[in-house]
């Protein structure tokens, strides 16, 4: 059956509930993006009845839907643009442009973008690089519904995964574009249980980051018993996310690895290793964490789970390939099709059906499985046998801090770091990536820097926008001829913990009084 929404509290504010950021605070203020739609909102997609005992059509139309309106914020750009260009010689453009771009965009475009004269004519590129941001800003606050997959079969998200044996899940995907929708698309995971979510190039995680992320939610079990009692027999999940290309796996497969599978999904599963690790070595023997290895086929959203065995070991070349599992269940009743999900899960792993040992981890493989193929049972429906565009279409790049509001396959190729030295591999592959798709268009690369803050620690968003604007700064002194030949376009924006309110940073911020409680800045 669909899965259920819950009343009352949004699903994707539940994490801060134990995590401790809370959204910014209520107070009034005028967003250089927020504005009323003012594109036409695509029209609404049909629900179907699928021959998929596992489908799920209600939440894969609503997915559908969402992602229209995403696309069609975005398509709205150019043919904007294209219709303003030959006027900017005209009376009044500036003023003409701005207005004729708050109504079809629901953009505040800064007037010095549309003065123009004989001489300094229109800087299209510059101009749809900001458009490109903003509307992605927009977007963010306009806060989209997350909260499709909050329960399972009745059951809360929450209460699941616990159910499974794990109190927080932290998920680290390859930074490519295509698996920018891999919480709420390809895994279809609800963000109520996804504590932390950070990407990088070949999904090569910091360990020494993920190892305090752990600290961190085991602090709060300890202090505040959330999400759970430090006492309750429950582990901290660490997925890893990798990519592929069944279609074209020489050319199409993860950048960062040469697109070489094996080699790709080897790096990161070692790298998971060095993470558990990491836990037992400076806390001791009895600190215990939980990894799983994930590949997706970026061509068709299924997924590979190379399921641990019963000692919790796992293998690059031991998995279940979800389009394999598809074609088998596409016959049976929905019962019929779970249980072979498990009988497939326990056979891989090792161990009887009704393992005790092994019981959540099966069952979560289970759960992942089950959701992913709605998803490549939605991907077979709208798009064939596999996606059109096989290689990359990111509008955008996102340096700094996630942004898990808009997500969809191929929008945003997304690249966590705090320092350019620190993230210099991803931003690189990244720029690359986007230049190519671009600058045969005349077009700039458009990079967002996105940095959230805490709102209940003195001076927080000061150094937020300091460390956006160092940020920023960095990224433009790393590609300078790029940048100062119109090629690559940064801005900058601090966020308030996981609200949906962004603050645009202009200039080097300055220093001033903390601002009083409840009121923005």
């Amino acid at each position: 059956m669909p899965a259920q929404r819950r009343s009352g509290t949004s699903c994707a504010a539940a994490w801060q509930r134990w995590s401790g950021v809370r959204p910014g605070y209520a107070g009034a203020r005028v967003s250089p993006y927020a504005k009323a739609p003012s594109w036409q909102a695509a029209p609404a997609s049909p629900v179907w009845t699928s021959g998929h005992p596992l489908a799920d059509p209600a939440i894969s139309s609503a997915l559908k839907e969402r992602a229209d309106q995403i696309q069609s914020a975005f398509a709205a750009i150019e043919p904007t643009l294209r219709a303003l260009a030959p006027r900017q010689f005209e009376d009044n453009f500036a003023a003409a442009a701005r207005e004729s771009l708050r109504e079809r965009l629901g953009l505040s475009v800064p007037l010095e973008l549309l003065t123009v004269s004989w001489a300094v004519p229109l800087d299209v590129r510059r101009l749809y690089a900001h458009c490109v941001l903003a509307t992605f800003c927009r977007l963010i606050e306009r806060h989209l519904d997350r909260d499709l997959a909050c329960s399972f079969e009745g059951e809360s998200a929450e209460a699941l995964i616990q159910r499974f044996g794990f109190h927080a899940v932290d998920i680290t995907p390859c930074a490519d574009g295509r698996l920018s929708g891999v919480i709420d698309y390809i895994l279809r995971v609800p963000p109520a249980v996804v504590a932390f979510r950070k990407s990088f190039a070949g999904a090569m995680f910091d360990v020494d980051e993920s190892l305090h992320h752990w600290e961190t939610v085991q602090l709060r079990r300890f202090r505040e018993a959330r999400p759970n009692a430090a006492t309750a027999p429950t582990r901290f999940l660490k997925i890893g996310v990798y990519h592929f290309s069944s279609v074209d796996p020489h050319r199409e497969g993860c950048a960062a690895h040469q697109s070489d599978d094996a080699r790709a999904a080897a790096a990161l599963l070692e790298r998971l290793r060095q993470f558990e690790e990491a836990v037992q070595l400076t806390h001791g023997g009895e600190a215990r964490v939980a990894t799983l290895l994930v590949g997706v086929d970026t061509d068709t959203d299924a997924i590979r789970i190379h399921v641990p065995d019963a000692a919790g070991q796992m293998s690059i070349e031991r998995f279940i390939d979800s389009r394999q599992l598809y074609d088998r269940t596409q016959g049976l009743t929905r019962d019929e099709g779970k249980q072979v999900i498990r009988e497939q899960v326990a056979d891989l792993m090792g161990v009887a059906i009704d393992d005790a040992p092994t019981e959540g981890m099966r069952w979560f493989c289970g759960y992942l499985l089950k959701n992913n193929l709605a998803q490549v049972d939605a991907v077979r429906r709208w798009h064939g046998s596999s996606y059109a565009d096989r290689g990359h279409t990111e509008q955008l790049m996102v340096i700094g801090d996630s942004v898990d509001d808009v997500q969809l396959r191929n929008l945003a190729f997304q690249a966590q770091m705090d320092t350019i030295e620190e993230g210099a591999p991803d931003l690189d592959v990244g720029v690359r990536i986007l230049r190519s798709l671009h600058e045969s268009r005349g077009l700039a690369v458009p990079v967002l820097v996105h940095i959230r803050f805490d709102p209940r620690i003195p001076g927080a968003r000061e150094r937020a926008e300091v460390r956006a604007v160092r940020l920023r700064t960095a990224i433009e002194t790393r590609f300078a001829a790029l940048s100062a030949d119109g090629g690559l376009r940064v801005e900058a924006v601090v966020r308030s913990g996981d609200s949906d309110e962004l603050h645009a940073v202009e200039a080097a911020p300055e220093r001033r009084p903390e601002p009083a409680a409840g009121l923005h800045a």
